[in-house]
Parts: C-alpha cells; structure tokens; sequence
C-alpha cells in the first residue's frame, strides 16, 4: 500500500505542537477523521493553508511504523474568510466543528458528512446573527438524523413543548442550508430548539459540549 494519499478535508481544529509545529485534525471523504502534523513555522505557505474551516484536496504521508501522519500539501479550495469577522459565525462554526469531532465524524458515511459539513459553513460565512444560530440548530438536527438518533417529530413529547420550534425543525429537515432564511421563527422558539438539539446530542455522546453555550 502506498504511504502517499489524497483525498477531500476540512480543517476542524488546529493546536501547536513544539516550537514550529502543528497538530490538524481533518474530517476526510475517505477515512473520517484524521490526526496529522503540520511542519513548517509561522511564515510557511502549508500552515497558512491548513488553518481551520478551511477545505480541500489533502495530500497526506503516512508512517506505518508510527502510525502517524504528516500533511504533504493541502490544495485549498474553499478558504472561508469571513467567519472569522463575526463572533457569532465564528462561534458556531467551532461548536459545528466540536460536534463532528465529537461523534467521530458520524461514523462511516464519510462523503455525507463532509457534505453536511461544507454545506452549512458555506452558508455561515455570510450569515448574520440571527442567521447564524438557525443554521446551527438546522445543522444538529441534520446532525441527529445523519446519527440515527433524530426522534419522530410527531410522537415528541416535551414537557413545555414549543410547538413552533418543532414544527419548524420538522419543515426544515429536507430544506438545504442555502434556503433556510425561507423559513422564520422566532427568537424563543429557537432557543427551544437549540435547547432540545443540544440535550438530545448530548444524550448519544455522553457530554454536553461547552462549544454550544454561546
């Protein structure tokens, strides 16, 4: 087997290793989510290529003996500038990107993950504040039911139930990211259901994330 691969990633954390170097973790199409090394110092092009939320082709080395990983390139094809110019956009792409690595990179269908992944940070990037937090809500249901945990809206029952907020995460669950300033709510009710999406991830993944408290 080749030591040399590629395929599609996103950059969803980075952290500094030794003096130069930095630890990325990818959710990739091929093999989920991934752990390998950046070497280069603060002025090298491949460390401000692979910087978080960015997405591309990744070009990999991999060590059998070590078992480890080392970026060779990364051919950035969506950069994504503008979520770091709000803090609420800013905010929920980590808590997006705390979620997937939480669960793992939901567990085997890489290619859909990556496809939800990119889907809803695209949208993000120019949203507003309100905008931002419903593509968040809109991405943890999608979430739940890429996971299998998503429950039957019609046989929920809450006590205190909002019933605008799930009858608005049950009419957006087929609408794509880029049509969801279609659908309104309100500002409480949206609260509920972040609430609600939150609890029932939590639930599956044995810790509430502190990423979602914003």
């Amino acid at each position: 087997m080749s030591r040399f691969s590629n395929c599609e990633a996103l950059v969803l954390r980075l952290r500094s290793t030794g003096e130069a170097n930095r630890e990325a973790f990818f959710l990739t199409s091929d093999a989920g989510i991934i752990r390998s090394t950046v070497y280069g110092g603060a002025k090298s092009k491949l460390r401000a290529f692979v910087s978080q939320f960015h997405s591309g082709i990744l070009y990999l080395y991999h060590d059998p003996v070590r078992n480890s990983y080392k970026v060779q390139d990364f051919d950035v094809k969506n950069w994504r500038p503008l979520l770091r110019e709000s803090f609420e956009r800013s905010m929920t792409a980590l808590a997006i990107s705390e979620t997937i690595l939480a669960s793992f990179g939901g567990g085997g269908n890489w290619q859909e993950s990556l496809k939800i992944a990119t889907a809803s940070l695209d949208v993000l990037e120019t949203a507003d504040d309100d905008e931002a937090k419903r593509i968040f809500v809109h991405f943890l249901w999608g979430w739940a039911e890429f996971l299998g945990i998503q429950p039957d809206t019609n046989k929920i029952y809450v006590e205190g139930t909002d019933a605008a907020a799930l009858r608005w995460l049950k009419v957006t669950s087929a609408v794509e990211p880029p049509l969801l300033s279609r659908y309104a709510i309100d500002k409480i009710s949206l609260e509920f259901a972040k609430n609600f999406c939150t609890r029932l991830l939590a639930n599956n993944l044995g810790s509430y994330l502190k990423s979602w408290n914003w």
